[in-house]
């Protein structure tokens, strides 16, 4: 399954950037992600092993997350779990007082029956990730 955005929000690209960066905080806004454990950190690159869950689906998953704050990117890959691929990408650039969040993701399950299964949940969770970050933009701006 493959998803991408494109939109125009009004906070600066370097808040946003750092929402969607800020990694640990995860589990206090998105609320698919019920429990995060960072596994290492070094300097633009992190692991961290997730667990999400979709109303009957829990999975816990690795991935490999490179943060680079000079050109606002956060891109993630699964190394260990559930899916055969998973990837994300996000870009932002700023759009004067604004910013414009480019964001992509692919992944699919190793299971098929899981595939089947998680893909119509998976689909009202993609439509609704970038609003999760965007309200958090807003909760630590207020």
């Amino acid at each position: 399954m493959k998803h991408s955005e494109s939109r125009i929000v009004p906070y600066p690209a370097d808040l946003m950037y750092r929402v969607v960066a800020d990694i640990e905080h995860y589990s206090e806004f998105l609320p698919w992600v019920t429990a995060l454990r960072l596994l290492s950190r070094e300097e633009g690159a992190l692991t961290a092993e997730m667990l999400v869950g979709f109303g009957p689906f829990r999975e816990k998953y690795t991935s490999s997350i490179a943060l680079d704050p000079a050109a606002r990117t956060v891109d993630v890959a699964a190394i260990k779990g559930p899916f055969r691929q998973l990837e994300n990408h996000w870009r932002f650039t700023p759009e004067g007082e604004n910013c414009r969040i480019d964001f992509s993701i692919v992944f699919e399950f190793r299971n098929p029956l899981l595939q089947a299964a998680a893909s119509a949940a998976f689909e009202k969770v993609l439509l609704k990730m970038t609003d999760a970050f965007v309200a958090r933009a807003a909760q630590l701006t207020a």
